[in-house]
């Protein structure tokens, strides 16, 4: 499923025509039909059976990532010979890729251990203008999801507008102040630049150096204008994936362990795919390290269920009287239910 589009988007940006459009219908309609009209019954799969070369695929799609992105500023800058119907599509077929394939992957990436994954993952962000989330992923959102603390959980009421903003800002400044100190408490200490934020700011300078070589004047717009397009799209899965559920304070003044009701997922297989199980979301936070192939999807009582896939409910947040609609009753309650719970644990 994640191939597929690789080689139509490769296709698209030097051929154009049927190509690219068929690219773009692949990642909107196809997505959307497959998920919605065709059933998939299937189980979880036992542990490394789903899909062994989990690994593989990712190092694939992480490569084939870079190939894109340079692949996509040549097209749109005119190297391919493209008609400006044809660049706009690229850049539409493009950035969902890089939003919700690519991000997804990086996701993925920056929890392995070992170094040549993490490092593939944190590369994957920077290109997209996005280092610091390797970061303030790790070390804020999974220890503080659920509370004020974390800039990547969406307060109930607050439109996806406000949270990207709050969130890109508070994620940027909190992860640079935590890594200082990862970096002074160091044994033996670190040097100061070897805080990984001189790795986000200097590796997208370089990129963008790259693209200007790749694109010309326009290649460094046209890559900004790619990565905040994927920058976009992944909080946009960040404001979904949260909104509105929040962690209790235990009597004893510490947090409640995070469980499964503090995520919101999505069962739809087809997206689901695409995006390497991203939708599996509780399961994810309850084990940060589990390769994306062995996720568990809880059931509607575990668990909050988003009522359409992730990309729909992303598109929705856009709209924020109608986000608020659909979802503000559902967290409410959803929150009430689950601190209920955790008091009667408590006590």
């Amino acid at each position: 499923m994640t191939l597929t589009i690789v080689a139509l988007l490769a296709a698209g940006a030097l051929w154009g025509g049927l190509w690219i459009l068929g690219a773009a219908a692949y990642m909107t309609l196809v997505t959307f039909v497959m998920d919605e009209f065709i059933d998939f019954a299937a189980t979880d799969a036992p542990k490394g059976a789903e899909f062994p070369h989990h690994d593989l695929l990712s190092v694939i799609l992480g490569l084939a990532h870079f190939m894109l992105l340079g692949l996509g500023i040549a097209a749109i800058s005119g190297a391919t010979g493209l008609s400006t119907l044809e660049k706009i599509e690229v850049f539409v077929a493009f950035g969902l890729f890089f939003g919700q394939v690519s991000n997804s992957n990086a996701h993925e990436l920056i929890h392995r251990s070992k170094r040549p994954l993490f490092s593939l993952g944190k590369w994957i962000y920077i290109s997209l203008l996005f280092g610091h989330h390797t970061s303030a992923h790790r070390h804020l959102h999974h220890r503080f999801v659920g509370t004020k603390e974390d800039p990547n959980t969406a307060r109930l009421g607050e439109s996806f507008y406000v949270f990207f903003w709050r969130a890109w800002r508070q994620s940027f400044v909190k992860g640079w102040r935590l890594e200082q100190a990862i970096t002074k408490m160091a044994s033996p200490p670190r040097k100061t630049y070897r805080n990984p934020y001189y790795d986000y700011i200097i590796g997208a300078a370089v990129l963008l150096g790259v693209s200007a070589v790749i694109g010309g004047a326009t290649g460094p717009l046209i890559m900004i204008a790619f990565a905040l397009n994927a920058q976009v799209q992944l909080m946009l899965s960040d404001y979904v994936q949260h909104y509105g559920l929040t962690r209790a304070y235990l009597p004893s003044g510490k947090l409640e362990p995070i469980a499964a009701h503090h995520s919101w997922n999505a069962p739809h297989w087809f997206s689901s795919a695409l995006m390497l199980n991203a939708p599996r979301h509780s399961d994810h936070h309850a084990h940060p390290a589990k390769p994306y192939s062995e996720l568990h999807m809880p059931s509607q009582t575990e668990a909050p269920i988003l009522p359409r896939s992730l990309p729909v409910m992303a598109c929705l947040a856009l709209y924020p009287a109608f986000w608020r609609k659909v979802m503000d009753d559902r967290a409410r309650a959803w929150s009430a239910q689950t601190h209920q719970t955790s008091k009667i644990a408590a006590e």
